[in-house]
């Protein structure tokens, strides 16, 4: 097989690829959850207090201006704080609602004074988000709160020094309570109680829930999940917003409802996640998905919901006390964290929230060893560098038998065109002849796609790691680049900044870019020259392809790409040079023997 041609497909496919993973699905979905089937009709008319004005991950922090109405504003509902080292916001009392949570350290762009980043708002805000707790009368007679029941609590602030009990008493002899309790980081945990001081045992079935108003503003792009995730049934569950309301359609309601021993269940976007999960992972837990059209099936009255409640309702005798314990987890996918509530709490793969992707054997430990290099170095685009060129020495062996085939094809430039030339009427008879070329020669026209095949996957690793790993974002490298996450800012159709013009999409041509464009040029043309002149074309107009592709990837890949292309052309014009040297020494021995 012509090492042209071979070399011509997988240059191809990989631009294929390439594109198919950066292209940008058009989809503004619009999910949120039902409350559950009990109270799912019933209005919350609670008037919260109001919150500060943070916007929501990738959402404006604009609200919705209120709606006038001749009915008598209800009274503010009473909040409880909720001040952590990594959390701020407060709980409704009205409904037992956090629905107003904000992400200390994290903030919606690189500048310094931009908005810290809201992970739940309320019912008054554009973008409704929070979790609630609750429980539905299995028995058809026992009271229970309402979504717009107002709770007491024992304390004004919840901290991870000082736990809170909400508790409301039905009046008949029962009392419901909800132990609240922070950690340090993201995760809360809420003790649900039910006393029972009636002389008669009481069935109930205690629940929580994450619900969201409003389909969140998606960055929609292939290589993304967000959505719901979970894992059920010790399984990783992925399902997109609209593949949940296409269910849901199917379901009356329900996209998804399953039993599962343990796990965890909630919403992901693409830095941030919601989920639920019982305190006890080895307790049987039922796990729902729902989505409601409420008002009318346009993406604006879309709600979504994640539910866990127990399998059964639990029946409370006389005078004892039932209670279902569940967690919380509302903040960061940061993967150490992840990970250490997978180790300490037993959460069963709870770092797959981060979506790893396909390559998560590569993804995850090409991560570790960025962070591990970043402790060392403190700059995420110069421990790219390094870690390149570690991979560089890992593979050199091998790399370096390919290059030495690429080098003694390039050799062999003069004779391939020779036996082109002689047998340009008969192809068949040329490919005879070159592949006999190549075995005289004990050449592997194959061998020089080795470095190649090699790369794809460390490619989709390392953007895997850039694209979706909290760690990496808004992370500088150095000059302009303050975000290795993000695009390359400039453009070289606007003169770099000094046209003071918004260039589309498309024009959009950074100086990063640039660079990669000329070391993939470069490489290219230590590379052997392909007879077919159909692959030569291919080939000089593959660095300009690959220059506007990628220039709307993240900064980090294309500093990435284009020092890994500088050490490929050092490596290869080593090999070279010392192949030349070597056919030198030959011609002169054969002379000498003469």
């Amino acid at each position: 097989m012509d090492n042209k041609r071979l070399l011509a497909a997988i240059a191809l496919s990989i631009g294929i690829l390439l594109l198919f993973d950066v292209y940008n699905r058009a989809t503004r979905e619009t999910p949120l959850p039902r409350l559950p089937q009990e109270t799912a009709q019933q209005a919350v008319p609670a008037t919260p207090a109001p919150l500060s004005a943070v916007p929501l991950p990738g959402g404006a922090a604009t609200r919705a201006p209120a709606m006038a109405s001749a009915a008598p504003a209800a009274p503010a509902a009473a909040r409880v704080v909720v001040d952590s080292p990594r959390l701020f916001g407060s709980v409704n009392l009205r409904g037992a609602r956090l629905d107003d949570l904000v992400l200390r350290g994290y903030r919606e762009t690189t500048e310094p004074n931009s908005p810290l980043v809201r992970m739940f708002a309320d019912r008054d805000d554009a973008n409704p988000y929070f979790a609630q707790w609750g429980w539905t009368a299995a028995d058809g007679h026992t009271a229970v709160p309402a979504p717009d029941t107002d709770w007491a609590a024992t304390a004004g602030t919840l901290s991870p020094s000082n736990p809170v009990t909400l508790s409301w008493d039905n009046g008949a002899g029962v009392t419901y309570e909800i132990g609240l309790s922070l950690d340090a980081n993201y995760m809360f945990t809420a003790d649900q109680r039910i006393v029972n001081r009636t002389d008669a045992p009481i069935s109930v079935l205690p629940w929580a829930r994450v619900r969201r108003e409003r389909t969140p503003h998606l960055a929609g792009f292939y290589i993304l999940h967000e959505g719901f995730v979970g894992v059920i049934g010790e399984r990783l569950t992925e399902t997109s917003y609209s593949n949940a309301k296409s269910e849901a359609e199917k379901r009356s309601g329900t996209a998804m409802e399953q039993d599962s021993p343990g796990g965890w269940a909630g919403f992901t976007d693409k830095y941030w996640l919601a989920a639920l999960m019982p305190a006890d992972q080895t307790a049987s837990t039922h796990f729902a998905y729902r989505h409601v059209a409420e008002g009318g099936n346009t993406p604006a009255n879309d709600r979504w919901q994640v539910d866990i409640a127990t399998p059964a309702p639990i029946t409370v005798a006389a005078g004892e006390t039932g209670r279902q314990a569940t967690r919380l987890f509302a903040g960061a996918k940061e993967v150490r964290l992840l990970d250490s509530y997978r180790e300490t709490l037993n959460v069963i793969d709870f770092d797959k929230a981060i979506d790893f992707g396909w390559f998560y054997f590569m993804t995850k430990p090409f991560f570790y060893l960025l962070d591990w290099i970043f402790g060392v170095v403190g700059n995420f685009g110069v421990s790219i560098l390094i870690m390149t060129f570690l991979f560089k020495l890992a593979f050199f062996p091998l790399a370096n038998k390919s290059y030495k085939s690429m080098s003694k094809m390039k050799l062999l430039g003069p004779k391939m065109t020779e036996l082109k030339e002689r047998h340009k009427d008969d192809p068949g008879a040329m490919q005879k002849a070159m592949m006999q070329l190549y075995k005289t020669e004990k050449i592997n026209p194959a061998s020089g796609c080795l470095p190649i095949l090699i790369q794809i996957p460390v490619f989709f690793s390392l953007y895997k790691v850039l694209f979706v790993t909290i760690e990496m974002r808004h992370q500088p490298f150095f000059g302009w680049i303050h975000d290795l996450s993000s695009p390359d800012p400039t453009n070289l159709f606007t003169a770099f900044g000094l046209i003071p013009w918004d260039a589309p999409s498309f024009l959009h041509l950074p100086a990063w870019a640039i660079v990669m464009g000329i070391t993939m040029f470069l490489q290219f043309k230590l590379n052997p020259a392909p007879p077919d002149p159909v692959q030569a074309k291919v080939f000089a107009f593959m660095p300009l392809i690959f220059t506007f592709m990628l220039a709307s990837f993240p900064a980090g890949l294309v500093i990435y790409w284009s020092w890994n292309n500088l050490l490929s052309i050092s490596q290869q014009y080593y090999i070279m040079r010392g192949e030349r040297a070597k056919k030198r020494e030959e011609r002169a021995l054969i002379r000498g023997k003469r």
